[in-house]
């Protein structure tokens, strides 16, 4: 791990020890951990696996495709549905799979979802060593807050931040809410959750490059794996 103002190598040491004074107390917490899920908790995506859950994985993959295809060409006319060309892409598939499905359907997917889970082991040990150490553990990620619930039970986290549904009267109408929490935006969430909830004498933050460099920026201690 590095610690200091300036970001590590992207390929940190296996141990991944949690370092720094943590002379910062909330309550009975010493400071406060961020942690990105997919390519960073977990190896790979979790999106894509859910999609398949609820319209099979042939069709979530087909519908990946066009959402690539589609996003390309809104912004080539500058006809974006997102500040970047993921962000569109992922708010294409997301209507395209999720549009008109019922809550309790998708609910029901998570459930069936909870054994994709491929911890990354190194910076899964690295949360449980800030458990120990009585930090404040939030998980910052862009996957949706419907499934990521299931994913994370048992490990005890304080707080999720992450990709909301909308939904009319039970039924999912395939739109984000309150935006994709990714890059910029989820530095914002989080740079809100720690005005929010601070002021914490030791930050520490865990992510993937280019997508986490804005979160990692706000925070003291970054791993990038």
């Amino acid at each position: 791990m590095s610690t200091g103002k300036t970001l590590p190598s992207p390929h940190p040491s296996p141990a991944l020890e949690p370092t720094g004074s943590g002379n910062g107390v909330l309550g009975d917490r010493q400071g406060i951990a961020f942690f990105d899920f997919d390519g960073t908790l977990v190896r790979g995506d979790s999106l894509l696996p859910f999609l398949s859950q609820i319209v099979g994985s042939r069709r979530a993959r087909l519908s990946l495709a066009r959402a690539v295809h589609g996003a390309i060409q809104l912004h080539a006319t500058r006809r974006q549905l997102g500040d970047d060309i993921r962000t569109s892409t992922k708010a294409i598939l997301l209507r395209q799979t999720l549009a008109g499905v019922p809550v309790a359907e998708a609910a029901a997917a998570a459930e069936r979802l909870a054994g994709w889970t491929r911890w990354n082991r190194p910076v899964l040990d690295a949360l449980k060593a800030h458990q120990d150490a009585g930090r404040r553990i939030v998980v910052a990620t862009g996957a949706l807050d419907l499934y990521m619930p299931v994913l994370l039970r048992g490990l005890g986290i304080d707080d999720l931040l992450a990709t909301g549904l909308e939904e009319i009267d039970g039924v999912l109408t395939g739109h984000m809410k309150g935006g994709n929490c990714v890059r910029a935006m989820k530095a914002q969430r989080v740079s809100a959750y720690l005005h929010h909830h601070g002021p914490f004498g030791e930050t520490w933050g865990y992510g993937n490059r280019p997508s986490d460099v804005p979160m990692l920026a706000l925070l003291r201690n970054k791993v990038i794996v």
